[in-house]
C-alpha cells in the first residue's frame, strides 16, 4: 500500500516537472521571437519594443527555475565527469549522496529565504524601479518555487543513490 502511494506521488511530482519543462520551453520560445521581432522593429522601423529587454530578463529567471529540476531527473544538467570517470562504483555513489546532501541543504537556504524575501517584497509591495514597475514579489517568487521542486529531485536522487549503495555493499 505505501509504495503504491509514493509510486502515485512520484509519477505526480515528475508530471509537474513535465509541466515546468514546458512552460520553459513555452516562455524560451516566446522570448526568442520576440527578441528577434525587437531587433527587427528597432533597425528596420525604428521604433523600438521597449518592453522586450525587461521581459526577457525576467523570463530568463522563469525558465532556469522552471526547468533544473526536470534536467536534473533526466541528468541532462552539465557535469564535469572528468573525475567521475576514473573512480569505482562504489566511490562514485558515495560521491553522489555527498554532492546531493550538499544540493540539498542549498535548495533548502534558497526555499526559505527566496520565500521570506518575495513574501516581504509582496508585503511591502515593493516595484522595480524600471519602465514596466512590475512588483518584485512575484517576479522574485519563482527561486523558493523553483528551489523546492529542485530540493525533492536532489531527495529523491539521493535515495537512488543510497539504494546503489545497499545494493553495491550486499555484492561484497
Amino acid at each position: 500500500m505505501e509504495r503504491r502511494r509514493l509510486r502515485k506521488m512520484a509519477v505526480f511530482f515528475d508530471s509537474i516537472l513535465k509541466i515546468c519543462a514546458f512552460l520553459s520551453g513555452l516562455l524560451l520560445i516566446f522570448t526568442t521571437l520576440s527578441v528577434c521581432i525587437e531587433v527587427v522593429m528597432r533597425y528596420v522601423f525604428n521604433q523600438p519594443l521597449t518592453w522586450v529587454d525587461e521581459i526577457t530578463e525576467y523570463i530568463l529567471l522563469y525558465i532556469t527555475f522552471l526547468g533544473t529540476a526536470w534536467l536534473l531527473k533526466k541528468d541532462e544538467h552539465v557535469i564535469i565527469d572528468l573525475l567521475l570517470v576514473r573512480l569505482r562504483e562504489k566511490s562514485r555513489v558515495i560521491l553522489g549522496v555527498v554532492a546531493s546532501a550538499l544540493c540539498i541543504l542549498s535548495c533548502s537556504a534558497l526555499v526559505w529565504y527566496g520565500a521570506r524575501v518575495a513574501w516581504d517584497h509582496y508585503q511591502r509591495g515593493v516595484y522595480n524601479p524600471t519602465l514596466l514597475e512590475f512588483p518584485k514579489g512575484p517576479i522574485i517568487a519563482i527561486i523558493p518555487v523553483g528551489s523546492l521542486l529542485l530540493l525533492i529531485q536532489f531527495l529523491r536522487r539521493m535515495v537512488g543513490y543510497l539504494n546503489a549503495w545497499s545494493e553495491l555493499r550486499g555484492k561484497r
